[in-house]
């Protein structure tokens, strides 16, 4: 039987149940606890020491999921199981410790949480044509903001040629990272990779479409429990076969969550982790001369001087600059839903008193 600490409970969890247990109207006894395995229309597979059960929220979280709160995948749930049918009914979510989110495809304010209550995030991209250092450091930014700790898994090591200086590349942009250069033909770095996720703890791969997150966790795995892609010839590089979210659990004890390749990561509300992904550049603009330097041509700009000797790449600095000028549309637009919001329960708010001074 499985239990809750190798589905990775923590003490944090206990206490959030427990206070959940006595606010509950009808018989708490019979609630329990679970993760959240893989979710499809609605339709949640929950891990639990009872096994694997299918789960739906129940009237009262489906109401606040118009809100936009909904479990994903790695959230530990309370639920009501009906164990001779295998199903569950999910009361609501345990306050999460971590999570890794993107702003939703196609809105300009929703949230997409990826996964939840994860420890660390294996950021994978191949060493092949898929290596991007700017696709990177968007990727590091949001992995700060997640709360849980990064690390960089450099796939398809058998494939490059120039691996140093690949890393090295990559030790610039991202410092104090613990980055591995692996291989799943060849086993290079595979045992290491494993020997990182400890029994109780959760990491989660993320990386863009056909890099190798299936393989690399068929192999920390042991075995092909993953549908896999061959490399295509025309572009050098892996198709996708990903189609949903999943936590697996692995014979060493530890949790894995495999995602979709992402064809793109938008940031959301990542501010305070833009300084600690790029805090060389942070570091050079106070040395510069104004304290509201633009970095666009002033007098004694120390970055525009970190450019010109070399010391900083024009590419960084850039990439810098796309990254402030989305993160400032974001707080712009979600600044501008918020009023709307706050203008709408006003207007309700003087309606409702109209009418009850009408009476």
């Amino acid at each position: 039987m499985t239990t809750l600490f190798e589905l990775g409970w923590k003490p944090c969890f206990e206490e959030s149940f427990e206070q959940f247990k006595k606010a509950f109207t009808s018989n708490a006894n019979e609630l329990c606890a679970g993760r959240i395995s893989i979710e499809h229309k609605g339709i949640y597979r929950i891990l639990s020491e009872h096994g694997e059960l299918l789960g739906k929220m129940s009237g009262k979280l489906l109401a606040k999921s118009e809100a936009g709160v909904r479990p994903a995948v790695g959230d530990w749930v309370v639920m009501s199981a009906r164990l001779n049918e295998r199903q569950a009914t999910i009361h609501d979510i345990l306050p999460r410790f971590s999570k890794f989110s993107r702003k939703e495809a196609g809105t300009d304010h929703g949230e997409q949480i990826v996964c939840a209550n994860i420890d660390i995030v294996f950021l994978v991209m191949s060493l092949n044509r898929d290596f991007n250092l700017r696709r990177l450091e968007r990727y590091l930014i949001t992995a700060w903001d997640s709360g849980a700790n990064p690390i960089i898994v450099l796939t398809k090591a058998d494939l490059c040629e120039d691996i140093d200086e690949k890393m090295k590349a990559v030790e610039h942009v991202a410092f104090g990272v613990p980055t591995y250069a692996v291989s799943a033909a060849t086993g290079q770095g595979i045992d290491e990779l494993r020997q990182l996720i400890k029994p109780g703890e959760t990491a989660a791969l993320l990386g863009s479409s056909g890099v190798g997150k299936s393989t690399l966790i068929n192999c920390i795995y042991g075995e092909n429990i993953l549908e896999t892609g061959a490399i295509r010839e025309d572009d050098d590089r892996g198709r996708h076969t990903t189609t949903h979210r999943e936590l697996i659990v692995l014979k060493t004890g530890g949790i894995v969550i495999d995602t979709p390749g992402m064809r793109e990561l938008s940031l959301w509300d990542v501010a305070d982790s833009l300084a600690q992904g790029f805090e060389d550049v942070e570091t050079l603009a106070l040395n510069c001369k104004f304290r509201d330097c633009s970095h666009s041509g002033e007098p004694g700009c120390a970055v525009k001087e970190a450019i010109e000797n070399g010391n900083l790449s024009p590419e960084r600095f850039q990439s810098y600059v796309k990254l402030q000028k989305e993160l400032a549309y974001f707080e712009r637009k979600s600044s501008k839903k918020a009023q709307s919001e706050e203008k709408k329960k006003w207007k309700a708010s003087n309606k409702l008193a109209r009418q009850r001074s009408k009476r």
